[in-house]
C-alpha cells in the first residue's frame, strides 16, 4: 500500500513531525516492506496558490489543475494512488498551518468531484487517514481555548468530505517547553 505522510510543521524534527513518525509505525510498522511511505514536509514544496477557478473539477479537466505543472500536481498524484494518509500540523491561532491549506485548496479537484448539479462527490471512499496536531497551549486551555479543536476540525472536515475514513486523531498540547 502507499503510504502519504504531510508534515504541515516547517520543523522538520519538531513535535509534529515526531508524533507523525510514531502513528506511522504504530499503523504500519508490522507491514513496512509491503508499504512505500511517501514523506513531505510542506515547508519544503513548491506550489502556486489556488486561483479559485474550479475548472479542476470540470469533466474535462478529471481533477487536475489547469496552473503550471508544481509540488501540487505530485502531492495530488500521490493522493490519488495512496491507500492512507497521515496529515500533521501544528496549530496556529486555531488552525492549521497555512501553507498546508493552501496545499490543500489546490488539491480539491483531485479531493472531490461533483455532480452535474455542483454537489460535491467524495473521491477517496474507503482509504484510512490519521490526523496530528500540537499546540503549545497546556492540557485543558488547548481545548476550551478552541486551539486543537480547530486545527483538528478542520483537517476532518477536509479529509472526511474527500471520503477518507479518519482512523485517529492525535493531539499535543502543552509544548512551549519542548521548543
Amino acid at each position: 500500500m502507499n503510504i502519504l505522510v504531510l508534515n504541515g510543521s516547517p520543523r522538520k524534527n519538531g513535535n509534529v513531525a515526531k508524533a507523525l513518525h510514531a502513528e506511522l509505525k504504530r499503523f504500519c510498522a508490522d507491514k513496512m516492506p509491503e508499504n512505500t511511505v511517501y514523506w513531505h514536509d510542506i515547508s519544503d514544496l513548491n506550489f502556486d496558490f489556488c486561483r479559485g477557478c474550479m475548472a479542476c473539477r470540470s469533466k474535462e479537466k478529471n481533477g487536475v489543475c489547469i496552473l503550471a505543472n508544481d509540488d501540487a500536481h505530485k502531492i495530488a498524484e500521490e493522493i490519488k494512488n495512496c491507500g492512507m494518509i497521515f496529515v500533521g500540523t501544528p496549530v496556529y491561532w486555531g488552525n492549521l498551518n497555512g501553507k498546508l491549506k493552501a496545499l490543500f485548496d489546490r488539491l480539491v479537484g483531485v479531493m472531490m468531484g461533483e455532480t452535474r448539479m455542483g454537489i460535491p462527490v467524495p473521491l477517496h471512499k474507503g482509504k484510512k487517514a490519521v490526523v496530528v496536531t500540537s499546540c503549545t497551549t497546556p492540557f485543558p486551555f488547548n481545548y476550551i481555548c478552541g486551539q486543537s479543536s480547530g486545527a483538528g476540525r478542520a483537517l476532518r472536515e477536509i479529509l472526511k468530505s474527500s471520503g477518507f475514513k479518519i482512523i485517529r486523531t492525535k493531539n499535543i498540547a502543552g509544548t512551549k517547553k519542548n521548543n
